[in-house]
């Protein structure tokens, strides 16, 4: 499926594009998400955003420089910055008259399936009133989630539930490439291969920022997932200018990974 005929779409940005360098949320970039946003539903598509960046803004509220180890520390860092997020977001799709709704998950949630059913069918009324779903992790009642977890797996099990066309994770990276291209200035960025590869998974092993969690490794099973209710997932840079409205008209950006 092209990217413009895809008319349910999960977008996850990473903590790197919606946080000063981990320190408390960007506003300025969480307006330009909203505002490409608000362009896509224009245009006819249905859009859901799984969002990281709620202990990031817990830590800065709470005046905390290092990441704590220590799990309740870490629910009560999410708990404060999921006050943040919401309000950040509520404020700045509001600029474009669009509404936005918080939606927190577990994977207890979509494993039981009378959960599972209530979750997908008060996303899809969302969706039919327009309002945008602000998707996170419920990290104030898991455990093992916060350590091991990651919003991609998040983001592909939400596409799973909605039945969405495409899965366009946002990163800090311009895609998949053969090698990391931070340590291997030979590496060369794949645009195109299928969900699921084997090959993929050995090429995507590298660790990520101490930030964020996900590496390339968890975008590349998070792509497997989605492609398992037929969604492609494009993986690509946040960083790109209108990254977002840019590929829904068709442009070729980062890595196209499909589902057949």
């Amino acid at each position: 499926m092209n990217s413009p005929k895809a008319k349910r779409i999960v977008v996850k940005v990473g903590s790197s594009l919606v946080t000063n360098n981990g320190e408390g949320l960007d506003h300025a970039a969480i307006a330009l998400w909203a505002e490409q946003m608000a362009t896509l539903l224009r245009t006819g598509h249905e859009v859901l955003m799984v969002s990281s960046g709620a202990i990031a803004e817990g830590m800065q509220r709470l005046g905390w420089t290092k990441r704590p180890q220590e799990i309740h520390q870490l629910q009560a860092a999410a708990a404060v910055g999921q006050m943040g997020l919401v309000q950040v977001y509520e404020s700045c799709f509001a600029r474009f008259n669009l509404r936005s709704a918080q939606i927190l998950l577990t994977n207890a949630d979509l494993a039981d399936s009378e959960r599972n059913a209530n979750a997908k069918a008060t996303l899809d009324t969302l969706l039919k009133l327009g309002v945008i779903p602000i998707i996170n992790e419920n990290d104030t009642v898991v455990t093992d989630e916060i350590k091991f977890g990651d919003n991609d797996n998040l983001a592909a099990l939400v596409t799973n539930l909605i039945h969405a066309d495409l899965l366009i994770i946002l990163t800090d990276q311009g895609g998949l490439f053969t090698s990391d291209p931070r340590q291997d200035t030979s590496a060369i960025l794949l645009s195109d291969a299928v969900a699921g590869d084997p090959d993929l998974e050995k090429m995507a092993g590298g660790a990520a920022s101490e930030l964020s969690k996900g590496g390339m490794l968890t975008k590349v099973m998070a792509a497997k997932v989605a492609a398992q209710t037929g969604a492609n997932t494009i993986i690509a840079s946040g960083r790109e200018p209108n990254v977002l409205t840019r590929l829904m008209a068709g442009e070729k950006l980062g890595t196209r990974l499909s589902s057949d």
